[in-house]
Protein backbone atom coordinates (compact mmCIF):
# COMPACT_ATOMS: atom_id res chain seq x y z
CA UNK A 1 0.00 0.00 0.00
CA UNK A 2 2.57 2.06 0.11
CA UNK A 3 2.97 5.02 -2.07
CA UNK A 4 -0.84 4.97 -2.76
CA UNK A 5 -2.26 7.72 -1.68
CA UNK A 6 1.02 10.48 -3.06
CA UNK A 7 -1.12 10.71 -5.53
CA UNK A 8 -3.44 12.46 -3.87
CA UNK A 9 -1.77 15.99 -4.44
CA UNK A 10 -0.94 15.61 -8.15
CA UNK A 11 -1.04 19.04 -9.58
CA UNK A 12 0.32 20.43 -6.52
CA UNK A 13 4.43 21.95 -7.11
CA UNK A 14 6.95 20.32 -5.55
CA UNK A 15 9.01 22.89 -3.78
CA UNK A 16 11.28 22.98 -1.03
CA UNK A 17 8.22 23.51 1.94
CA UNK A 18 8.10 19.71 1.12
CA UNK A 19 7.96 17.74 4.95
CA UNK A 20 8.35 13.94 4.98
CA UNK A 21 5.41 12.75 2.65
CA UNK A 22 3.44 16.05 2.62
CA UNK A 23 4.35 18.09 -0.58
CA UNK A 24 3.92 21.31 1.42
CA UNK A 25 3.49 22.92 4.87
CA UNK A 26 -0.32 23.84 4.53
CA UNK A 27 -1.04 20.13 3.57
CA UNK A 28 1.04 19.09 6.98
CA UNK A 29 -0.53 21.25 8.74
CA UNK A 30 -4.45 20.58 7.55
CA UNK A 31 -3.46 16.69 7.93
CA UNK A 32 -2.29 17.41 11.61
CA UNK A 33 -5.17 19.40 12.71
CA UNK A 34 -7.70 16.83 10.91
CA UNK A 35 -5.61 13.45 12.98
CA UNK A 36 -5.42 15.84 16.41
CA UNK A 37 -9.64 16.70 16.25
CA UNK A 38 -9.96 12.76 15.22
CA UNK A 39 -8.19 11.98 18.52
CA UNK A 40 -9.78 14.03 20.87
CA UNK A 41 -13.49 12.54 19.07
CA UNK A 42 -12.05 8.79 19.31
CA UNK A 43 -10.54 9.79 22.95
CA UNK A 44 -13.77 10.70 23.92
CA UNK A 45 -16.10 8.25 22.12
CA UNK A 46 -13.69 5.33 23.87
CA UNK A 47 -14.98 6.22 27.13
CA UNK A 48 -18.00 4.69 26.93
CA UNK A 49 -16.82 1.49 25.01
CA UNK A 50 -14.28 1.25 27.70
CA UNK A 51 -17.53 0.83 30.19
CA UNK A 52 -19.13 -1.30 27.96
CA UNK A 53 -16.41 -3.74 27.16
CA UNK A 54 -15.51 -3.37 30.92
CA UNK A 55 -12.20 -2.64 30.29
CA UNK A 56 -9.78 0.65 31.74
CA UNK A 57 -10.87 3.84 30.41
CA UNK A 58 -7.65 5.02 30.52
CA UNK A 59 -7.43 1.90 27.65
CA UNK A 60 -10.27 3.22 25.95
CA UNK A 61 -9.24 6.72 25.58
CA UNK A 62 -5.67 5.57 24.63
CA UNK A 63 -6.82 3.41 22.25
CA UNK A 64 -8.89 6.73 20.69
CA UNK A 65 -6.02 8.98 20.41
CA UNK A 66 -4.11 6.19 18.50
CA UNK A 67 -6.89 5.43 16.63
CA UNK A 68 -7.87 9.08 15.60
CA UNK A 69 -4.18 10.26 14.92
CA UNK A 70 -4.05 7.45 11.74
CA UNK A 71 -5.14 10.79 10.14
CA UNK A 72 -1.75 11.45 9.78
CA UNK A 73 -1.01 9.28 7.36
CA UNK A 74 -3.80 9.39 5.19
CA UNK A 75 -2.16 10.72 2.04
CA UNK A 76 0.51 8.10 1.71
CA UNK A 77 -1.98 4.96 3.30
CA UNK A 78 -5.24 5.61 2.69
CA UNK A 79 -5.86 2.46 2.18
CA UNK A 80 -4.72 1.47 6.29
CA UNK A 81 -6.90 4.37 7.25
CA UNK A 82 -10.26 2.90 5.80
CA UNK A 83 -9.22 -0.53 7.26
CA UNK A 84 -8.72 1.11 10.38
CA UNK A 85 -12.23 2.60 10.62
CA UNK A 86 -13.66 -0.38 9.65
CA UNK A 87 -12.41 -1.97 12.00
CA UNK A 88 -12.95 0.51 14.99
CA UNK A 89 -16.62 0.46 13.86
CA UNK A 90 -17.78 -2.20 16.15
CA UNK A 91 -16.53 1.02 19.37
CA UNK A 92 -18.55 3.18 17.54
CA UNK A 93 -15.99 5.62 16.96
CA UNK A 94 -14.17 7.16 14.38
CA UNK A 95 -17.08 9.44 12.84
CA UNK A 96 -14.43 12.17 11.68
CA UNK A 97 -12.03 9.13 10.48
CA UNK A 98 -14.72 7.33 8.57
CA UNK A 99 -15.27 10.52 6.61
CA UNK A 100 -11.96 11.64 6.32
CA UNK A 101 -10.62 8.22 5.22
CA UNK A 102 -13.51 7.37 2.20
CA UNK A 103 -12.74 11.10 0.61
CA UNK A 104 -9.00 10.41 0.43
CA UNK A 105 -9.00 6.76 -0.53
CA UNK A 106 -11.85 7.71 -3.40
CA UNK A 107 -9.79 11.06 -4.03
CA UNK A 108 -6.75 9.21 -4.48
CA UNK A 109 -5.31 6.79 -7.34
CA UNK A 110 -6.16 3.55 -5.74
CA UNK A 111 -7.59 1.15 -8.64
CA UNK A 112 -11.66 2.43 -8.34
CA UNK A 113 -12.19 -1.64 -7.74
CA UNK A 114 -10.26 -1.36 -4.24
CA UNK A 115 -12.35 2.02 -3.44
CA UNK A 116 -15.96 0.20 -4.18
CA UNK A 117 -14.90 -3.15 -2.17
CA UNK A 118 -13.56 -0.96 0.79
CA UNK A 119 -16.53 1.26 0.72
CA UNK A 120 -18.97 -1.82 0.28
CA UNK A 121 -16.88 -3.31 3.99
CA UNK A 122 -17.52 0.11 5.36
CA UNK A 123 -21.76 0.43 4.45
CA UNK A 124 -21.57 -3.13 5.70
CA UNK A 125 -19.78 -2.60 8.99
CA UNK A 126 -21.83 0.60 9.70
CA UNK A 127 -25.46 -0.89 8.73
CA UNK A 128 -24.71 -4.33 11.09
CA UNK A 129 -23.63 -2.16 14.33
CA UNK A 130 -26.54 0.28 13.41
CA UNK A 131 -28.98 -2.65 13.69
CA UNK A 132 -27.47 -4.15 16.41
CA UNK A 133 -27.47 -0.65 18.49
CA UNK A 134 -30.84 0.22 17.16
CA UNK A 135 -32.38 -3.60 18.22
CA UNK A 136 -30.45 -2.88 22.06
CA UNK A 137 -31.87 0.67 22.30
CA UNK A 138 -35.60 -0.38 21.48
CA UNK A 139 -35.30 -3.64 23.89
CA UNK A 140 -33.69 -0.77 26.63
CA UNK A 141 -36.69 1.92 25.90
CA UNK A 142 -39.61 -1.30 25.01
CA UNK A 143 -40.34 0.40 22.16
CA UNK A 144 -41.61 -2.00 18.84
CA UNK A 145 -41.97 -0.14 15.79
CA UNK A 146 -42.20 -2.02 12.40
CA UNK A 147 -39.84 -4.81 11.10
CA UNK A 148 -38.81 -2.73 8.49
CA UNK A 149 -37.99 0.27 10.40
CA UNK A 150 -34.91 -1.31 11.94
CA UNK A 151 -33.55 -2.27 8.38
CA UNK A 152 -34.43 1.21 6.47
CA UNK A 153 -32.82 3.39 9.48
CA UNK A 154 -29.59 1.40 9.67
CA UNK A 155 -29.56 1.11 5.31
CA UNK A 156 -29.71 5.08 5.75
CA UNK A 157 -27.39 6.01 7.72
CA UNK A 158 -24.67 3.47 6.53
CA UNK A 159 -25.29 4.86 3.10
CA UNK A 160 -25.77 8.59 4.79
CA UNK A 161 -22.48 8.13 6.52
CA UNK A 162 -20.13 6.29 3.32
CA UNK A 163 -21.88 7.92 -0.23
CA UNK A 164 -20.87 11.38 0.07
CA UNK A 165 -17.52 11.44 1.62
CA UNK A 166 -17.03 8.69 -1.44
CA UNK A 167 -18.90 10.88 -4.16
CA UNK A 168 -16.89 14.06 -3.27
CA UNK A 169 -13.70 12.22 -3.56
CA UNK A 170 -14.24 11.06 -6.81
CA UNK A 171 -15.23 14.18 -8.06
CA UNK A 172 -12.12 15.76 -6.68
CA UNK A 173 -9.80 13.24 -7.94
CA UNK A 174 -11.13 13.54 -11.34
CA UNK A 175 -10.97 17.41 -11.55
CA UNK A 176 -7.11 16.93 -10.15
CA UNK A 177 -6.77 14.90 -12.91
CA UNK A 178 -8.69 16.31 -15.57
CA UNK A 179 -6.74 19.42 -14.52
CA UNK A 180 -3.30 17.61 -14.78
CA UNK A 181 -4.25 16.18 -18.00
CA UNK A 182 -4.84 19.90 -19.30
CA UNK A 183 -1.44 20.76 -17.61
CA UNK A 184 0.68 18.34 -19.23
CA UNK A 185 -1.32 19.19 -22.35
CA UNK A 186 -0.68 22.96 -21.91
CA UNK A 187 2.92 21.97 -21.67
CA UNK A 188 3.29 19.97 -24.28
CA UNK A 189 1.60 22.25 -26.50
CA UNK A 190 4.22 25.45 -24.80
CA UNK A 191 7.19 23.10 -26.26
CA UNK A 192 5.59 22.44 -29.59
CA UNK A 193 5.23 26.05 -30.02
CA UNK A 194 8.79 26.89 -28.57
CA UNK A 195 10.07 24.36 -31.35
CA UNK A 196 8.21 25.43 -33.53
CA UNK A 197 9.51 29.10 -33.36
CA UNK A 198 13.12 27.81 -32.96
CA UNK A 199 12.64 26.06 -36.36
CA UNK A 200 10.92 29.27 -37.93
CA UNK A 201 14.14 31.40 -37.10
CA UNK A 202 16.40 28.73 -37.98
CA UNK A 203 14.26 28.85 -41.73
CA UNK A 204 14.32 32.70 -41.76
CA UNK A 205 18.16 32.69 -40.64
CA UNK A 206 18.22 30.44 -44.35
CA UNK A 207 15.92 32.89 -46.22
CA UNK A 208 18.20 35.61 -45.10
CA UNK A 209 21.70 33.60 -46.00
CA UNK A 210 19.75 32.37 -49.27
CA UNK A 211 19.07 36.02 -50.34
CA UNK A 212 22.66 37.59 -49.24
CA UNK A 213 23.96 34.78 -51.61
CA UNK A 214 21.02 35.66 -54.16
CA UNK A 215 21.82 39.30 -54.22
CA UNK A 216 25.97 39.14 -54.71
CA UNK A 217 25.09 36.71 -57.37
CA UNK A 218 22.64 39.59 -59.22
CA UNK A 219 25.34 42.13 -58.33
CA UNK A 220 27.92 40.01 -60.22
CA UNK A 221 25.74 39.13 -63.30
CA UNK A 222 25.13 43.05 -63.50
CA UNK A 223 28.20 44.66 -62.95
CA UNK A 224 31.12 42.48 -63.37
CA UNK A 225 30.54 42.90 -67.24
CA UNK A 226 30.12 46.42 -68.05
CA UNK A 227 33.00 47.17 -65.72
CA UNK A 228 35.74 44.53 -67.33
CA UNK A 229 34.52 45.80 -70.45
CA UNK A 230 35.40 49.49 -69.39
CA UNK A 231 38.86 48.07 -68.13
CA UNK A 232 39.62 46.84 -71.42
CA UNK A 233 38.39 49.79 -73.65
CA UNK A 234 40.52 51.64 -70.91
CA UNK A 235 43.55 49.61 -71.51
CA UNK A 236 43.17 49.92 -75.14
CA UNK A 237 42.62 53.87 -74.72
CA UNK A 238 45.65 53.87 -72.75
CA UNK A 239 47.37 51.97 -75.46
CA UNK A 240 45.71 54.19 -78.70
CA UNK A 241 45.72 57.81 -76.49
CA UNK A 242 49.07 59.16 -78.34
CA UNK A 243 49.08 57.03 -81.59
CA UNK A 244 45.27 57.28 -82.82
CA UNK A 245 43.08 59.90 -80.95
CA UNK A 246 40.59 59.59 -83.01
CA UNK A 247 40.19 55.93 -82.15
CA UNK A 248 41.12 57.07 -78.47
CA UNK A 249 38.10 59.34 -78.15
CA UNK A 250 35.84 56.52 -79.49
CA UNK A 251 36.97 54.30 -77.05
CA UNK A 252 36.77 57.11 -74.15
CA UNK A 253 33.05 57.34 -75.23
CA UNK A 254 32.30 53.69 -75.16
CA UNK A 255 33.77 53.41 -71.39
CA UNK A 256 31.47 55.99 -70.73
CA UNK A 257 28.36 54.76 -72.08
CA UNK A 258 29.36 51.46 -70.18
CA UNK A 259 29.86 53.29 -66.91
CA UNK A 260 26.42 54.72 -67.32
CA UNK A 261 24.84 51.87 -68.40
CA UNK A 262 27.04 50.16 -65.06
CA UNK A 263 25.69 52.58 -62.89
CA UNK A 264 21.98 52.24 -64.18
CA UNK A 265 21.61 48.70 -63.65
CA UNK A 266 23.49 49.48 -60.27
CA UNK A 267 20.95 51.69 -58.56
CA UNK A 268 17.73 49.37 -59.98
CA UNK A 269 19.23 46.54 -58.51
CA UNK A 270 19.73 48.62 -55.13
CA UNK A 271 15.79 50.19 -56.24
CA UNK A 272 15.04 46.82 -56.04
CA UNK A 273 16.50 45.88 -52.29
CA UNK A 274 14.88 48.76 -50.29
CA UNK A 275 11.60 47.96 -52.14
CA UNK A 276 8.75 47.21 -49.32
CA UNK A 277 6.68 44.39 -49.72
CA UNK A 278 4.38 44.51 -52.90
CA UNK A 279 5.94 48.05 -53.66
CA UNK A 280 7.80 48.61 -56.77
CA UNK A 281 11.07 51.02 -57.08
CA UNK A 282 10.78 54.24 -59.16
CA UNK A 283 10.72 53.46 -62.78
CA UNK A 284 10.48 49.27 -61.62
CA UNK A 285 7.39 47.16 -61.55
CA UNK A 286 5.75 45.52 -59.04
CA UNK A 287 7.37 42.73 -56.89
CA UNK A 288 9.94 42.78 -53.51
CA UNK A 289 12.09 40.60 -52.99
CA UNK A 290 11.64 40.80 -49.28
CA UNK A 291 10.51 37.43 -47.81
CA UNK A 292 6.99 37.02 -45.95
CA UNK A 293 8.59 34.04 -44.41
CA UNK A 294 10.07 30.62 -44.80
CA UNK A 295 10.02 28.85 -48.04
CA UNK A 296 11.70 25.80 -50.14
CA UNK A 297 15.06 26.32 -51.53
CA UNK A 298 13.73 26.42 -55.23
CA UNK A 299 10.58 28.70 -54.20
CA UNK A 300 12.46 31.30 -52.40
CA UNK A 301 15.80 31.88 -54.24
CA UNK A 302 13.84 31.63 -57.48
CA UNK A 303 10.99 34.07 -56.87
CA UNK A 304 13.87 36.28 -55.18
CA UNK A 305 15.06 36.30 -58.68
CA UNK A 306 12.35 36.70 -60.73
CA UNK A 307 11.55 39.72 -58.94
CA UNK A 308 15.05 41.21 -59.25
CA UNK A 309 15.09 40.55 -63.19
CA UNK A 310 11.71 42.02 -63.56
CA UNK A 311 11.91 44.93 -61.79
CA UNK A 312 14.82 45.37 -64.09
CA UNK A 313 13.11 45.21 -67.02
CA UNK A 314 15.08 41.91 -67.37
CA UNK A 315 17.56 41.19 -70.69
CA UNK A 316 15.88 38.86 -73.09
CA UNK A 317 17.46 36.60 -76.13
CA UNK A 318 17.16 39.47 -78.64
CA UNK A 319 19.90 41.56 -76.76
CA UNK A 320 22.46 38.63 -77.60
CA UNK A 321 23.30 40.78 -80.60
CA UNK A 322 24.00 43.60 -78.66
CA UNK A 323 25.92 41.97 -76.17
CA UNK A 324 27.97 40.34 -78.36
CA UNK A 325 28.60 43.76 -80.71
CA UNK A 326 30.36 45.58 -77.21
CA UNK A 327 32.51 42.23 -76.75
CA UNK A 328 33.48 42.89 -80.79
CA UNK A 329 34.08 46.66 -80.30
CA UNK A 330 36.62 45.68 -77.45
CA UNK A 331 38.27 43.84 -79.74
CA UNK A 332 37.61 40.15 -78.98
CA UNK A 333 36.55 38.15 -82.34
CA UNK A 334 33.37 36.71 -81.53
CA UNK A 335 30.69 34.77 -83.86
CA UNK A 336 27.34 34.35 -83.35
CA UNK A 337 24.94 31.81 -84.59
CA UNK A 338 21.20 31.07 -83.67
CA UNK A 339 19.64 28.24 -84.71
CA UNK A 340 15.48 27.28 -84.93
CA UNK A 341 12.70 29.24 -85.31
CA UNK A 342 12.32 32.43 -83.71
CA UNK A 343 10.16 32.03 -80.42
CA UNK A 344 9.69 33.20 -77.04
CA UNK A 345 10.10 31.74 -73.76
CA UNK A 346 9.19 32.55 -70.04
CA UNK A 347 10.87 35.85 -68.88
CA UNK A 348 13.37 33.87 -66.49
CA UNK A 349 14.23 31.29 -68.87
CA UNK A 350 15.79 34.12 -71.15
CA UNK A 351 16.92 36.00 -68.58
CA UNK A 352 18.93 33.32 -67.73
CA UNK A 353 20.45 32.19 -71.12
CA UNK A 354 21.37 35.79 -71.64
CA UNK A 355 23.61 36.40 -67.92
CA UNK A 356 24.96 32.37 -68.64
CA UNK A 357 26.23 34.33 -72.18
CA UNK A 358 27.63 37.02 -70.47
CA UNK A 359 29.35 35.47 -67.47
CA UNK A 360 30.79 33.13 -70.34
CA UNK A 361 32.23 36.50 -72.11
CA UNK A 362 33.37 38.31 -69.41
CA UNK A 363 35.64 35.39 -68.36
CA UNK A 364 36.85 35.06 -72.09
CA UNK A 365 37.81 38.86 -71.47
CA UNK A 366 38.74 38.38 -68.10
CA UNK A 367 40.99 35.25 -68.36
CA UNK A 368 41.50 34.47 -72.03
CA UNK A 369 41.74 37.74 -73.39
CA UNK A 370 42.41 37.70 -77.50
CA UNK A 371 40.37 33.83 -77.69
CA UNK A 372 38.27 33.74 -80.52
CA UNK A 373 34.94 33.24 -79.38
CA UNK A 374 31.92 31.40 -80.83
CA UNK A 375 28.66 31.53 -79.03
CA UNK A 376 25.59 29.44 -80.34
CA UNK A 377 22.08 29.34 -79.54
CA UNK A 378 19.82 27.13 -79.92
CA UNK A 379 16.06 27.60 -79.77
CA UNK A 380 13.72 24.05 -79.32
CA UNK A 381 10.16 23.45 -78.47
CA UNK A 382 10.70 22.51 -75.30
CA UNK A 383 14.18 24.11 -74.30
CA UNK A 384 16.58 26.63 -74.86
CA UNK A 385 20.32 26.17 -75.22
CA UNK A 386 23.24 28.02 -75.38
CA UNK A 387 26.98 27.25 -75.65
CA UNK A 388 29.94 29.66 -75.23
CA UNK A 389 33.54 28.12 -76.27
CA UNK A 390 36.66 30.03 -77.24
CA UNK A 391 40.03 29.17 -78.01
CA UNK A 392 43.21 29.62 -76.20
CA UNK A 393 44.33 33.17 -75.67
CA UNK A 394 46.95 34.93 -77.97
CA UNK A 395 48.51 36.25 -75.50
CA UNK A 396 49.26 32.73 -73.76
CA UNK A 397 48.19 32.32 -69.88
CA UNK A 398 48.24 35.73 -69.00
CA UNK A 399 45.03 37.26 -68.18
CA UNK A 400 43.69 41.11 -68.83
CA UNK A 401 44.62 41.41 -65.10
CA UNK A 402 41.14 42.12 -64.05
CA UNK A 403 40.26 40.59 -60.33
CA UNK A 404 38.21 37.43 -60.43
CA UNK A 405 36.04 36.46 -57.24
CA UNK A 406 35.32 32.39 -58.36
CA UNK A 407 31.69 33.31 -58.26
CA UNK A 408 30.67 33.28 -61.76
CA UNK A 409 30.73 29.79 -62.69
CA UNK A 410 29.09 29.00 -58.99
CA UNK A 411 26.10 31.74 -60.38
CA UNK A 412 25.71 30.30 -63.27
CA UNK A 413 24.78 26.91 -62.35
CA UNK A 414 22.79 28.25 -59.40
CA UNK A 415 20.68 30.20 -62.11
CA UNK A 416 20.17 27.40 -64.16
CA UNK A 417 19.73 24.71 -61.56
CA UNK A 418 17.11 26.41 -59.86
CA UNK A 419 15.24 26.24 -63.73
CA UNK A 420 15.43 22.35 -63.38
CA UNK A 421 17.82 22.80 -66.59
CA UNK A 422 21.74 21.43 -66.76
CA UNK A 423 24.69 23.03 -66.62
CA UNK A 424 28.21 22.18 -68.06
CA UNK A 425 31.25 23.67 -68.09
CA UNK A 426 35.75 23.28 -68.61
CA UNK A 427 38.20 23.33 -70.60
CA UNK A 428 38.23 22.15 -74.21
CA UNK A 429 40.98 19.61 -75.72
CA UNK A 430 42.40 23.30 -77.68
CA UNK A 431 43.11 24.78 -74.75
CA UNK A 432 40.26 26.96 -74.69
CA UNK A 433 37.39 27.02 -72.05
CA UNK A 434 33.91 25.79 -72.66
CA UNK A 435 30.12 26.58 -70.88
CA UNK A 436 27.27 25.47 -71.97
CA UNK A 437 23.95 25.02 -70.67
CA UNK A 438 20.12 23.67 -71.10
CA UNK A 439 17.51 25.52 -69.75
CA UNK A 440 13.82 23.65 -70.50
CA UNK A 441 10.52 26.01 -70.87
CA UNK A 442 8.43 24.52 -68.09
CA UNK A 443 10.67 26.62 -65.91
CA UNK A 444 7.93 29.05 -65.79
CA UNK A 445 6.38 26.68 -63.52
CA UNK A 446 8.87 26.42 -60.83
CA UNK A 447 9.60 29.63 -60.33
CA UNK A 448 5.53 29.93 -59.35
CA UNK A 449 4.82 32.31 -62.18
Amino acid sequence: MSGTGEAVDQGVPRTSGRVWWWPRRRSAVLDTSLAVISAVECALEGIPFAREARVPVAFGVALGIVVGLTLLVRRRWPIAVVLVSVAITPAEMGFLLTIVGLYTLAASEVPRRITAVLAGMSVTATLIITMVSFHRDMERDGWEPPVWVAPVVSLLMAIGLTAPPVLLGLYVGARRRLVESLRERADGLERELSLLAERAEERAEWARNEERTRIAREMHDVVAHRVSLMVVHAAALQAVALKDPEKASRNAGLVGDMGRQALTELRTMLGVLRADDGAAPSGGAPGAVRHAGPAPLASVAAAASAAADEAAGGPRLTELEALVGQSRTAGMVVELSVEGDERSYPPRVEQTAYRVVQEALTNVHKHAPGARTRVRLARRSSEVAVLVENGPSERGAAGAGLPSGGNGLVGMKERVSLLGGGFVSGPTDTGGFRVSAVIPDRAAAVGGR
